[in-house]
């Protein structure tokens, strides 16, 4: 029990360091989803909402309001389909691509200070100890062999 109590306690603090991170920018972890999903797809960071709803996993109704939320506060800008005049094409504004890179910034380093008592070693040899629990219990979620 004190391997799993300790999972637990780990995964609360880092939630609540990177949660408080995103709200130093405005954001919340949805919206940052969705921002870093447009960011890692590349130049021009760009997509349809479909492919959003499917990459993170939402319904098309909570995807509208985070979409409403971003653009009113204009990180990202929804234009028309080129290639089909029904659908739109989100992306990220020259302020969203700022403030995501802000963002990841603030998060990697966050993240970093979490593994920060950990050698380079130790760091290898927890993420293979997990990465076996992981293989074991969720076989049936997306990546989980090659968690």
């Amino acid at each position: 029990m004190a391997v799993i109590t300790r999972l637990f306690r780990l995964n609360a603090f880092a939630t609540r360091n990177v949660n408080c991170g995103f709200r130093q920018h405005q954001l919340n972890q949805g919206e940052f989803d969705v921002l870093a999903t447009l960011y890692r797809c590349g130049p021009p960071y760009a997509m349809n909402p479909q492919k959003l709803v499917a990459a993170l996993l939402l319904t098309s109704g909570a995807m509208t309001n985070r979409l409403d939320r971003l653009e009113q506060a204009g990180l990202l800008a929804r234009n028309p389909n080129p290639e089909d005049r029904r659908g739109t094409i989100v992306s990220l504004t020259a302020d969203g691509l700022r403030t995501i890179r802000a963002v990841l910034k603030d998060y990697l380093k966050n993240l970093e200070q979490l593994l920060e008592p950990l050698g380079a070693a130790e760091r290898r040899q927890l993420a293979g100890l997990l990465k076996k629990l992981l293989i074991n219990h969720d076989l049936e979620a997306p990546g989980g062999v090659d968690a």
